[in-house]
């Protein structure tokens, strides 16, 4: 049971980013089981695209392209000689007790999950006790996440638990049934959770790209089921902030009833959902199928896009305060983000949106959008990475150069159109072809 309870809190914490396919960075989640008399853990290492070539040199030795059992033990020990456990100070002898070790080739597209298991002896405990662990495993490269699950025994509990931003450092205070105290309210774990949150969105390209594909006919009107008709300014404007109001407003209630507990979904299922809601939304772009109606839409797929969200925050055994102000901060970290890339991109947006060029910008967009949708879903149903997945997941990764590349597009557009061919904010006399 306690296997198969870390095999679950592992997966909740490591899907969502595993998902969004971290592609710079070597992730690095651990998940504590606390009972008396020992410590085990299970750890859960996946290398991104970027790193995973420095991470497999490491690995083999010989250079031969093979991960031999032999090369698998020795990087499993040098991962642990990087790894301390302390309780009240004294450091913790760690034993090795399991490696899994996925193909090259799966860790060459990110997608490989390096497992370790270990444990140590834990003294038995009498009043409260502090157990701090602290990983230092490829520091320049890797992000870390880090959780307890709620001990078996009864006669232990968890009463407070603190980390550093990046979660390379984690204490937790054990003590006796009978010796807890009231915890008193503190704002530990926001900051890490904000970030999580921040980083989750920045690398969700599935959650972003059902956004932004749902923003393209903001714009535009829809007349005898095309768009046509450009809107107003100010109408474009008034469209747009309901529509991210409504995922926001979708979104953020699932995340919080996933959060605690109170809604479950298996992940796969939420996934090829949210692939299939990007699907909609980039064929709606092509030809309206809910005109005026795209706020209900993006509330009701945001509520599928939340469940997606909480996956990290689940099954991970927080409780009370700490639970509520990783929810809290979590959910901040994803909308600041995801307002961050709608105030960068939405000026170029409308400003494309006034020229002649925005029609086969927006067909062009949709049709990207439609190809990695039917990516996703293929990748995700068999649970099988494909190239075409791969590729727009790299080429996601430059996002920096993409709102550039849209700013740019959008001035130039703007300047061949010139100031006597711009149609004006409130005419519906120019059409979309």
């Amino acid at each position: 049971m306690k296997r198969i309870l870390m095999t679950l809190a592992l997966f909740g914490l490591v899907s969502t980013t595993a998902l969004a396919h971290r592609l710079d960075e070597y992730l690095q989640a651990t998940i504590l089981s606390i009972e008396p008399g020992s410590v085990h853990a299970v750890m859960r290492l996946v290398p991104g695209v970027a790193v995973a070539a420095g991470v497999i040199a490491s690995i083999d030795s010989n250079h031969d392209g093979v991960l031999s059992p032999d090369e698998q033990h020795r990087y499993a020990e040098r991962v642990l000689a990087d790894l301390q456990l302390k309780e009240d100070g004294r450091s913790l002898l760690l034993h090795l007790a399991s490696v899994t070790f996925p193909t090259v080739d799966h860790m060459k597209m990110g997608t490989g999950e390096i497992e370790l298991a270990f444990s140590a002896d834990l003294p038995a405990v009498r009043g409260e006790h502090q157990l701090v662990f602290e990983n230092h495993h490829q520091r320049g490269i890797s992000v870390y996440l880090v959780n307890s699950l709620v001990p078996q025994d009864k006669n232990l509990q968890l009463e407070a638990q603190s980390r550093n931003q990046n979660q390379s450092f984690y204490q937790v205070t054990l003590a006796e049934a009978g010796s807890v105290t009231a915890q008193s309210f503190t704002w530990s774990g926001l900051a890490g959770a904000f970030h999580l949150g921040v980083r989750h969105i920045a690398e969700g390209t599935d959650h972003l790209l059902f956004l932004l594909t749902l923003l393209l006919p903001a714009p535009l009107l829809a007349l005898a089921g095309r768009w046509k008709g450009r809107t107003t300014v100010r109408n474009s404007l008034t469209q747009i902030v309901r529509i991210v109001t409504a995922f926001t407003l979708g979104h953020s209630l699932t995340l919080a009833l996933s959060g605690f507990g109170l809604v479950r979904l298996p992940s796969q299922p939420v996934e090829v959902l949210i692939a299939v809601s990007i699907l909609v939304s980039a064929i709606h772009a092509i030809r309206p199928l809910f005109p005026g109606r795209e706020a209900i839409i993006a509330a009701s797929f945001g509520l599928i896009h939340g469940l997606s969200f909480a996956s990290a925050l689940n099954e991970l055994g927080v409780t009370g305060w700490y639970r509520l102000i990783s929810v809290l901060g979590f959910n901040l970290g994803i909308e600041v983000m995801q307002l961050a890339v709608v105030t960068v991109t939405l000026p170029a947006l409308l400003l494309l949106s006034r020229t002649r060029f925005y029609s086969a910008f927006r067909i062009t967009g949709a049709s990207f959008a439609c190809v990695a949708s039917c990516a996703w879903i293929v990748e995700r149903v068999l649970d099988e990475p494909n190239p075409i997945s791969q590729g727009i997941e790299s080429l996601a990764h430059h996002g920096v150069m993409l709102a550039i590349v849209l700013w740019v597009s959008s001035a130039v557009a703007w300047m061949i159109q010139g100031q006597d061919h711009l149609v004006s904010p409130g005419s519906a006399a120019a059409y979309e072809r």
